[in-house]
């Protein structure tokens, strides 16, 4: 019994000399992680009050608790998000400056805008998908249309002469707006702003007839009737609101199916070990339960992942979508 004792201690000890051999091989940046007092910059490509924010703000808190350093939401909007996300691209790799991002700065805008210098499928470190929304096709009341078909028929009686408002060029707003155009051969003209919250300003005053907006933005409005929900962008009802149609129930729409996605990232170079704690922390707090319920609130899944399922699932959106960009680059409709 001594014998057996004294061997599991020596086992120990070895271990424990070469666990901290292994540490001091670590990089710099992962031996002094996050340290208290030093804020996280946590990018958001858009305007406070729009989706994106609105899934900065739930996580923010978590994070810096389990980081245990503060996390600060800095938006900086502008340019369908893509303003925001080369400010990631360009910040030092060492876990201070992360970005929100969605579908439009990481892999969408650059299919639409030459000027996008940076492509976020490399120039960004992906670490792990939070969650999937759809979007909703709205309008105002003050235009008495209240079906889905009702707006086909005016934009075919009325060509060229109804406008469609997104929160940007590029956005998945924008492409879910032109893929409605694209499969119903309607003429609905996209009018592009900074952010969600100019834009459900204008339409909620008259200024333009329809609008594509992210569900959890649009649902307040909606709820209080002073927004008329034409259908969801996804292909099924949302749990979130069922009823509202899928844009897809239509016949003129089938197929229709498209939706809004938010990871969180780093820049590129942003090392493996702080990857993997980003990820971590981030999956835990997806499992929290008062996240969940904020996110399904908002009609936000709540996915979580590895980094790589993260890769994936952007290329794999990327190339979904690639076939709406270039007809939309093609017909003009990409302004």
């Amino acid at each position: 019994m001594p014998e057996t004792f004294t061997l599991n201690r020596r086992g120990v000890a070895r271990t424990l000399c070469l666990a901290a051999a292994g540490l001091l091989c670590l990089p710099a940046a992962w031996a002094q992680a996050w340290p208290a007092g030093k804020p996280i910059s946590l990018v958001v490509g858009y305007p406070a009050g729009g989706s994106v924010d609105l899934v900065a703000r739930i996580i923010a808190e978590p994070l810096a608790k389990r980081l245990g350093t503060p996390v600060v939401v800095d938006n900086v909007g502008g340019a369908g998000g893509t303003i925001g996300a080369q400010k990631v691209v360009s910040a030092a790799a060492d876990g201070y400056t992360l970005l929100l991002g969605s579908g439009s700065e990481v892999s969408i805008a650059r299919l639409f805008n030459a000027a996008v210098r940076y492509n976020g499928e490399t120039d960004l470190a992906p670490v792990g998908l939070i969650g999937v929304t759809p979007m909703v096709f709205v309008t105002s009341p003050r235009t008495g249309v209240k079906t889905i078909e009702e707006a086909l028929a005016k934009s075919r009686r009325e060509r060229n002469q109804l406008n469609f408002a997104s929160s940007g060029i590029g956005t998945p707003l924008h492409v879910s707006g032109e893929l409605i155009n694209l499969l119903a051969g309607t003429t609905f003209r996209h009018v592009p702003y900074r952010g969600a919250a100019q834009q459900l300003q204008d339409l909620l005053g008259g200024n333009i007839e329809f609008s594509v907006s992210v569900l959890s933005s649009a649902l307040p409005h909606i709820d209080s009737g002073k927004m008329v929900p034409l259908g969801v962008t996804t292909a099924t009802r949302s749990r979130a609101a069922p009823q509202i149609p899928a844009l897809g129930e239509n016949p003129r729409l089938k197929g229709y199916d498209m939706n809004v996605w938010f990871g969180l990232f780093g820049p590129a170079k942003l090392p493996a070990p702080l990857v993997a704690r980003l990820n971590r922390e981030l999956n835990e707090i997806l499992r929290e339960e008062a996240v969940w319920q904020k996110l399904q609130k908002a009609g936000i899944s709540n996915e979580g992942g590895t980094p790589q399922a993260l890769t994936a699932f952007i290329r794999a959106e990327t190339q979904r979508v690639r076939s709406v960009v270039n007809k939309a680059v093609a017909t003009g409709a990409a302004s």
